[in-house]
């Protein structure tokens, strides 16, 4: 039987969130449902509801979620009800072309649950749901392709480790997994939100030695110091490429992350490499940024410039390692919790978020 729960719902662009009840079928074959321990509040929900990720309203928002399998549909392997699980946006299908190179992080099919979840209430009663990156977690359950679901160890505090459905595993990846930052290299991370963080944890996690930190925002320096920057630049005061570059004994980074999404910090990210070094586009730009660069120089400095998609991870692989790297007290997720909230205060959350109050707010239910 389908089960009534509270859902936070986008109706229409730029108005603000509502609770609402929303209906939940029982899971088809391939699916699962979901009980929602913990759901980070990530700018991509903030962009859902401004419109900027496509007009598919009302949207169930919420995707950086950690959870309990209640039940799972027809077929279903992957999980069992009552695993312990976070939830990814990439469940991967194994039989595409990058599945069959041995690539599945690339996988170009990924899939969500196939049947939708719905309004339950009023005069929008049986309206379709779109969910958040084919999630929809500020819900007390959700329903989702069991592919999405990543067992791991039970242990460990939802809050924290829901991050990694989203912006702490595309900064760690940016840096590890695309940049393959490693022992005694130096990194550039430009942009210290939740994402810059990571990339900064990361590198710092996989053995890097010179670890510096780019924002404009002094509060935000702070913070990558306490996730292991070494040095910090403010690029309201400094010419960022000559600091990297006086940091790394003139020659620039070994890696570059851009976790902005600009075309003039790109350009920052591309100068402040040192030859046959590695950029990392992680920020996400809007449709209309464009970059221009000297061909020349593209030549010249050899390398490679790349763009990272979630972090260029596998969930089944790099979630349960992140986990036990946390239990072991080696990889701070505990310090992205900046705070906890309830389901009814999304609408504060994004406010916070937008003046640069918080790395993550975290709806706990």
């Amino acid at each position: 039987m389908p089960q009534t729960v509270k859902g936070v719902v986008s109706r229409a662009k730029g108005a603000p969130v509502e609770l609402v009840d929303i209906s939940i079928p029982d899971p088809g074959p391939g699916e699962a449902v979901v009980q929602v321990q913990s759901c980070g509040v990530c700018h991509t929900d903030l962009h859902y509801r401004e419109g900027g990720i496509n007009d598919d309203y009302p949207f169930l928002l919420g995707h950086e979620a950690a959870g309990v399998v209640e039940s799972v549909g027809e077929g279903v392997i992957e999980v069992a009800p009552g695993d312990f699980v976070i939830l990814n946006w990439r469940a991967v299908c194994g039989l595409c072309r990058a599945c069959a190179k041995g690539k599945p992080w690339y996988c170009f099919n990924t899939h969500n649950a196939t049947q939708k979840m719905t309004i339950a209430e009023g005069d929008d009663a049986g309206i379709e749901l779109s969910p958040a990156l084919g999630i929809g977690a500020f819900a007390e359950k959700t329903l989702v392709a069991a592919g999405q679901c990543t067992k791991v160890d039970p242990e460990a505090d939802a809050a924290a480790v829901g991050l990694l459905g989203c912006g702490v595993m595309a900064g760690f990846g940016a840096a590890v997994n695309t940049g393959g930052v490693g022992r005694g290299d130096s990194i550039a991370v430009i942009g210290c939100g939740g994402v810059g963080n990571a990339a900064i944890a990361g590198a710092k996690t996989a053995g890097a030695t010179t670890i510096i930190a780019v924002d404009v925002d002094p509060r935000k320096l702070d913070t990558a110091t306490k996730f292991g920057a070494t040095h910090t630049v403010n690029g309201k005061d400094e010419d960022v490429v000559e600091r990297i570059k006086e940091l790394t004994g003139g020659f620039g980074a070994d890696v570059v992350v851009e976790a902005v999404g600009r075309p003039e910090t790109y350009e920052q990210a591309f100068y402040a490499r040192d030859l046959a070094g590695t950029v990392v586009l992680v920020g996400v730009p809007t449709p209309d940024k464009q970059v221009t660069l000297p061909m020349i120089e593209i030549f010249g400095r050899g390398g490679a410039l790349k763009s990272s998609w979630y972090g260029d991870c596998l969930p089944s692989r790099d979630f349960p390692m992140l986990v036990d790297l946390y239990r072991q007290g080696r990889f701070d997720l505990d310090g992205f919790v900046s705070e906890r909230i309830g389901l009814g205060d999304i609408e504060d959350a994004f406010t916070k978020m937008e003046h640069g109050d918080v790395l993550r707010s975290v709806v706990v239910l």
